[in-house]
């Protein structure tokens, strides 16, 4: 079952002991087996995706976390805006609808054998495998930082206890104090993420601490829709927020958590909060898989989603080099849904059609003040290349459509989440 695109919800694009067992009727009938690793947007819309489409094929999700907690309006849950309650979702409308939900992590896949080891040593056969493991850290990039080093200077980059930790960091400051966020170059989840943090802990500091500042320590010169977060900036928040970027020095080339100590090319930041955001590549799995290359990235056929390194696997959502589609939530389900529809297509001996995917990405500035970009990509070359179509929210708008398109998020995340979980 497809959602029909509007412009609110343009989240819709289309070797062990033992073995996972399934009555034999339902082998009997099945028309295949596939396993989905990660139960994020792209990991659980694909799953969805795929029992809606052939109702005899067996759909495994396996995913470690009972409870999924979203990255979208995290950055709110940080300002003290919105309880993490809000984030947080199941998979019971996944196993309702027939989809088996295994709640552990992967240790090995073998693809040769067409095999994937679960931790608890399950061993399950596959026809197809699609990897969703979103993000991890490339802490060998930043000299200094760690998981150990998170505790004293958080990322909240993965949302969860690190969201809660950097909340609890900016209310106990004291007045007048500095939050440092350091920005990393791209590929990157959701680039212009940091940006509308900056804005909403600039919102937090105005109403509950009005003489501390956020300082933005950023690896690149420009950034998405940098006209749009400035004025809002100037128009909300004054000098409160200061930006070095690149060349100006603002690189981050290591940290000592021990001192909360941010090092730069050009000088050193002792901010009372650190929130240190560090480079970024493919989810760990997607490794032990064989299918990232030495960007730590997974290049992919555009069309299947299939791995260009490692056959019958597909890769969806953060952790696939995409081109032109940014690593956002909106991207991630509309690639599941287009890689379910391409392995349905696979297993039944029929070629794939090209996906035309559409994406869109609203940051929030502070209460009642949104904008957003929305774009349509599809298969160029080895890519996804954006196509006209696209849209993005005038600098010059009055607050009236600033306010209108804060409401249109909201409702894009209800859409969403209730599309990937129930």
């Amino acid at each position: 079952m497809n959602t029909p695109v509007t412009r609110r919800n343009a989240i819709i694009g289309i070797t062990a002991a033992t073995t996972l067992t399934v009555p034999s009727i339902l082998r009997a009938q099945s028309t295949g087996r596939v396993v989905v690793v990660g139960g994020g947007f792209g990991g659980a819309a694909c799953a969805r995706a795929l029992k809606r489409a052939q109702e005899n094929l067996q759909v495994i999700l396996i995913e470690p976390n009972a409870v999924f907690t979203s990255c979208p309006f995290s950055n709110e849950v940080i300002a003290g805006l919105r309880d993490i309650k809000a984030q947080q979702f199941g998979y019971d409308a996944l196993g309702a609808e027939g989809v088996t939900v295994i709640s552990q992590a992967v240790t090995t896949i073998e693809p040769q054998q067409r095999s994937v080891l679960t931790a608890d040593g399950v061993a399950l056969p596959y026809d197809r495998l699609v990897l969703s493991p979103g993000i991890d850290f490339h802490f060998e990039a930043l000299p200094g930082y760690d998981d150990a080093a998170s505790d004293k200077m958080p990322h909240a980059w993965k949302a969860g206890a690190q969201t809660l930790l950097l909340r609890r960091q900016l209310e106990a400051m004291e007045d007048g104090g500095t939050v440092a966020i350091a920005i990393p170059a791209n590929p990157s989840r959701c680039p212009p993420a940091p940006y509308e943090r900056a804005s909403l802990i600039a919102h937090y500091l105005k109403t509950t601490k009005p003489r501390s500042k956020v300082l933005i320590l950023d690896a690149k010169d420009s950034f998405s829709q940098q006209r749009l977060f400035e004025k809002a900036w100037k128009e909300l928040y004054g000098d409160m927020i200061e930006r070095i970027a690149l060349s100006q020095g603002g690189r981050v080339t290591s940290v000592d958590p021990s001192t909360r100590t941010i090092v730069t090319e050009f000088g050193n930041y002792n901010p009372d909060v650190a929130n240190v955001i560090p480079p970024q590549r493919a989810g760990r799995i997607a490794g032990i898989a064989g299918a990232t290359d030495a960007t730590g990235w997974c290049p992919i056929d555009p069309v299947t989603f299939e791995s260009k390194l490692v056959q019958n696997i597909h890769v969806i959502g953060d952790a696939c080099l995409g081109g032109g589609i940014p690593k956002s939530a909106s991207a991630a389900s509309a690639q599941g849904k287009a890689c379910a529809a391409a392995i349905v297509n696979l297993l039944a001996g029929r070629a794939p059609e090209a996906p035309r995917l559409t994406g869109v990405c609203y940051n929030i500035a502070a209460p009642g003040y949104g904008f957003s970009l929305a774009g349509n990509y599809q298969p160029k070359g080895d890519i996804f290349a954006e196509v006209e179509g696209g849209s993005t929210s005038p600098v010059d708008a009055p607050r009236e459509l600033r306010a209108r398109e804060a409401t249109e998020a909201e409702r894009w995340f209800q859409t969403i989440t209730a599309d990937t979980f129930g």
